[in-house]
């Protein structure tokens, strides 16, 4: 069966397949598809950040999509050859998780960190399939899709 596998060395007690199955799903996808999902400390995530972005402070989740162009669009292994693992899975990027902006933001909102850290790898994801919030109507969709996908899962911001 294709679906989008979780690349992670340690998961901190989250299991968050059920979330990229269900973004796989709802973007219609078909090919094997893989992501790498790391938790890392405020430390690292600042220092990715300042890297990365230029902003030198600590964030929730930083995306890193490996493939330029591929919103809306179904992926194949055959378009992307260079970017197949050994185990003949599509790479499509990397994100990174600061569990303790997460555990500190799901207090602030009133919700479970469970639901607080499936939102930012759904975040996450979904820049790894090109989507993006620059502009009104692109925060729109992504905001959409992630909803429309969190409520599937019954991952509610009361519930759990």
């Amino acid at each position: 069966m294709n679906c989008l596998k979780v690349l992670t060395e340690d998961n901190c007690g989250f299991d968050l397949s059920s979330v990229a199955s269900a973004a796989y799903e709802e973007l219609g996808q078909t090919a094997p598809l893989s992501i790498e999902i790391s938790f890392v400390s405020e430390e690292e995530i600042r220092a990715l950040n300042k890297e990365q972005r230029n902003t030198d402070k600590v964030t929730d989740v930083l995306s890193f999509p490996y493939l330029d162009d591929i919103r809306h669009e179904i992926l194949t292994v055959e378009n992307y050859p260079d970017d197949v693992d050994d185990e003949g899975n599509l790479l499509i990027g990397s994100v990174c998780i600061c569990l303790k902006r997460a555990e500190e933001q799901a207090a602030e909102y009133g919700h479970s960190v469970k639901r607080e850290v499936c939102y930012l790898a759904l975040h996450g994801i979904l820049h790894c399939f090109g989507f993006d919030h620059m502009t009104d109507d692109d925060e729109a969709e992504m905001t959409e899709i992630a909803e429309k996908i969190m409520n599937k899962l019954n991952i509610t911001r009361d519930g759990q």
